[in-house]
């Protein structure tokens, strides 16, 4: 795909390279004269010898020190800091300042608290104390069933504080599909909300929170949060329940507890489309030091800085959010929409008002704000400085109306990873140049390339992502996947030793990215391979289309059907005209090869609950799969689109019978 922006979109000036966080890394570490490339090499080259400065550098406080920094290379099973215990909590309760703000709680209103570093101290080692009295110990699973707010963080930091387990997802999510993923945990105690607030309502989840604590047979309690003040969540536990208010405000002494290094910490899920979502493990130690590179080094965090990124609980980008408390940098949380129909540019707004440095979102979310004419210009923006986007491949097109609405010289820093590794792969860095439409560098520590067909890394050619050294935030495994069969099969299968994203991407010649979409929805037109990410980011450039969904079907006839849906914005009509147009646009802004066979208008694209197109489930609908092995309806966005995809592959059956 050729880019309309050849040359680098924005360069960083002399100065901000010289003050950023990672070039005083560089001089920390000796290599001062080096450019961020020779200090990535470096990074992949002597692992030991980069992740052992990151420990020294952020001054790591270990109970007991490391033998080693890496005892054992070896994918899946690398050995990471043999010997050192420390304690997550520990490091995010240190950084904040008594008397600033550790925490901003905003919401859709425009309403916002703050939690200061004294008083997020203090709630964690009341709310430590209480699961303690619940009778939570090391190694015990406590889950959240909670909207983005400081509750969360809380109630995270207290359990990690015990070197227990957690887990947590958004009220969103039915009772039932909550239970597929803490039900395998067989956790001790709840935390659950209320209800959360969505498009100018409070949506009541008091019955769905005591649905979900039926179906967890293990539970000793549950500590009940009011958040959007709907009484009566207890009535029907009076034994088990705990209210919020007394579990947070006792006197107590914060005490972290020292684990290994590869305690457990978390566990996040695999979005779960076809079966039970996998429950992914990550360990105290290696989230700790990776979190600490990504959001000190790759994002320039700390102390002073305001990150405001919008998601929910159930995303890995909320595990990001609440670890830049690491950095000493102040992490605002967001209950609500993103774009209430009443006040559509409210993140904007809050971004203005409470000085956020780092803005995060979506690549649909600026689509949308630049397709529906909303100019967050008009709001003092001043203090971003960098616009962090995921979820997705950034178009290209999406770079200028940052620039003219947001700030010409606000680095957009696409960025590309996985709730797998809880982290990035490829994104931005306050040192280097953004080109329009790719990621800027792979990040430091993460040895990533391009395979080609025949297994080697290739350079301006699509390839598939790898990670051919190991990373400390890999899983530690899998849950209930004893012998480690399910985590080997999951990314080492394709190239063993080498970790295999299933992504398709292209590693420039000037050393940035460009995401492709995912290698397992490859559209293969005659032997060639087509990345969708490259159609999706041609099409809905286009003022009538608000979003689109392209998929490669093999036939039984051993024909191949290509079709585009499209979701068109308001007063658009698909006709022919406008079908050609979109021809046109592929063909000049892909390739001829990537003009569709067909062009479907359709009321909307499903999506993971973490906004991700599903693209393979509707491609195995339109095959005639059965829904019940295609997809669990509870992971999707809008769950009846599932039969209406289904219904339209049935019928274009029908029609070639």
């Amino acid at each position: 795909m050729t880019s309309p922006y050849p040359d680098p979109f924005m360069t960083p000036d002399p100065q901000t390279v010289a003050d950023s966080r990672v070039m005083d890394f560089a001089r920390h570490v000796g290599l001062g004269g080096a450019d961020y490339a020779a200090l990535h090499r470096w990074s992949v080259t002597d692992l030991e010898g980069f992740w052992g400065a990151v420990w020294e550098y952020f001054g790591v406080d270990a109970e007991t020190p490391y033998d080693r920094v890496l005892a054992e290379e070896t994918m899946p099973g690398a050995r990471w800091f043999t010997g050192a215990t420390l304690n997550y909590a520990h490091h995010a309760l240190r950084a904040p300042a008594s008397d600033e703000a550790a925490i901003i709680a905003l919401d859709e209103t425009g309403g916002a608290y703050e939690v200061t570093g004294e008083r997020l101290r203090a709630q964690v080692a009341s709310v430590a104390a209480t699961l303690r009295d619940l009778g939570v110990r090391q190694g015990d699973r406590v889950v959240g069933y909670l909207p983005n707010t400081p509750h969360a963080i809380v109630a995270f930091l207290a359990a990690a504080s015990l070197g227990a387990v957690w887990s947590v997802c958004g009220q969103d999510y039915a009772p039932q599909a909550a239970a597929d993923r803490f039900g395998q945990l067989e956790p001790t105690v709840l935390v659950a909300a209320d209800g959360y607030l969505f498009n100018g309502t409070a949506h009541d989840r008091r019955q769905a929170a005591l649905d979900l604590a039926r179906a967890l047979p293990t539970l000793k309690a549950m500590l009940l949060v009011d958040h959007v003040g709907l009484p009566g969540l207890s009535a029907n536990y009076p034994s088990l329940a705990v209210s919020w208010e007394d579990a947070s405000t006792r006197v107590e002494q914060l005490t972290c507890t020292p684990v290994p290094f590869d305690h457990p910490l978390w566990v996040v899920f695999s979005s779960g489309t076809t079966g039970l979502p996998k429950g992914i493990v990550h360990g105290h130690g290696g989230v700790l030091v990776e979190h600490l590179k990504t959001l000190g080094l790759q994002s320039d965090l700390g102390p002073g800085d305001r990150l405001l990124w919008y998601t929910t609980t159930h995303w890995m980008m909320w595990n990001l959010v609440v670890s830049t408390l690491l950095t000493g940098a102040t992490t605002c949380t967001y209950d609500g929409s993103p774009a209430p129909l009443n006040k559509p540019d409210i993140l904007w707004k809050l971004a203005a008002r409470h000085r956020v440095t780092l803005f995060g979102t979506s690549p649909q979310y600026l689509l949308g704000m630049a397709k529906f004419g909303i100019d967050p210009s008009v709001h003092d923006l001043s203090a971003i400085r960098a616009v962090g986007c995921t979820g997705s491949a950034l178009p290209a097109s999406a770079y200028p109306w940052v620039r003219a609405h947001v700030g010409d010289r606000v680095q957009l820093a696409s960025t590309s990873g996985g709730t797998d590794v809880v982290s990035g792969f490829a994104g931005g860095a306050s040192v280097v140049p953004v080109w329009a439409g790719e990621l800027s560098a792979p990040c430091l520590g993460v040895a990533l390339a391009a395979y080609g067909p025949e297994g080697l890394p290739v350079t301006d050619q699509v390839g598939e992502l790898v990670v051919t050294r190991p990373m400390p935030s890999m899983p530690l495994y899998f849950w209930n996947d004893p012998d480690g069969g399910r985590y080997h099969d999951a990314y080492f299968s394709t190239y063993p030793g080498v970790w295999r994203h299933g992504d398709w991407i292209t590693v420039t010649g000037h050393g940035s990215v460009i995401v492709h979409g995912r290698s397992d929805s490859t559209l293969n037109r005659n032997g060639v391979r087509l990345g969708s990410a490259d159609i999706h980011d041609v099409v809905e450039r286009l003022p009538e289309i608000t979003e689109a969904l392209v998929i490669g079907a093999e036939e039984p006839d051993g024909g191949y059907w290509m079709p585009l849906f499209v979701v068109l914005a308001a007063g658009a009509t698909l006709d022919d005209a406008l079908r050609e147009r979109i021809r046109g646009a592929i063909r000049d802004g892909a390739s001829p090869r990537h003009v569709p066979d067909e062009i479907l208008e359709v009321p909307a694209v499903p999506h993971t609950r973490t906004g991700k197109k599903l693209e393979v489930p509707v491609k195995r609908l339109l095959q005639g799969a059965p829904v019940e092995q295609v997809v669990n309806p509870g992971t999707v966005d809008e769950p009846a689109l599932i039969e209406y995809y289904a219904r339209l592959g049935a019928e274009r059956r029908d029609r070639s019978a």
